[in-house]
């Protein structure tokens, strides 16, 4: 008799408990979720066969405009209002290509482009806290000057009703 219990519950710890830890089930989705439709077969492989192509286009430095060309079109369109910024843009080396030539002449080379990179990030991070810090300013003289209008349409409300009520009596 007491085999047959322990039999049940230990397959009963299997059937519902363990399935439970090893795959729990998902919460529930919130109320205000939109389910997506399914997708069909054929969308499926469409969506395999593009995300396939863009991830072995991905082992390449630069994926180019044959890859991406909706991306491309956009940086042309840009390009063109400014032709002096794109003549600019082609012949200035990019901070990580000034790391790489800087590495390859020695440490002597190396300390000076990091410093440069080290200030850039530093000259970035003071003026975002400036601008932080200015914006924080504004926004807590607004804050006081509606706490100051309150207040003053508060006391005006205030003799408002002392004044009718020593007409009214």
């Amino acid at each position: 008799m007491k085999l047959k219990v322990v039999w049940r519950k230990v397959s009963d710890y299997v059937r519902y408990d363990l399935k439970e830890i090893a795959f729990p089930s998902s919460l529930p989705d919130p109320p205000h979720f939109k389910k997506r439709r399914k997708l069909t077969w054929k969308e499926r492989y469409l969506v395999l066969k593009e995300a396939s192509r863009l991830y072995c286009a991905s082992w390449v430095r630069d994926i180019g405009p044959d890859l991406r060309p909706n991306d491309y079109k956009k940086e042309w369109d840009e390009d063109k209002s400014d032709g002096v910024d794109v003549i600019n843009k082609q012949k200035e080396p990019s901070t990580l290509e000034d790391l790489a030539i800087a590495a390859r002449g020695g440490m002597e080379a190396l300390r000076p482009a990091l410093q440069r990179v080290y200030m850039t990030r530093a000259s970035v991070n003071r003026d975002g806290f400036k601008s932080f810090i200015q914006g924080y300013q504004e926004g807590i003289k607004e804050v006081m000057e509606k706490e100051e209008e309150y207040d003053s349409q508060q006391k005006e409300d205030i003799e408002k009703k002392e004044d009718t009520q020593k007409k009214t009596s």
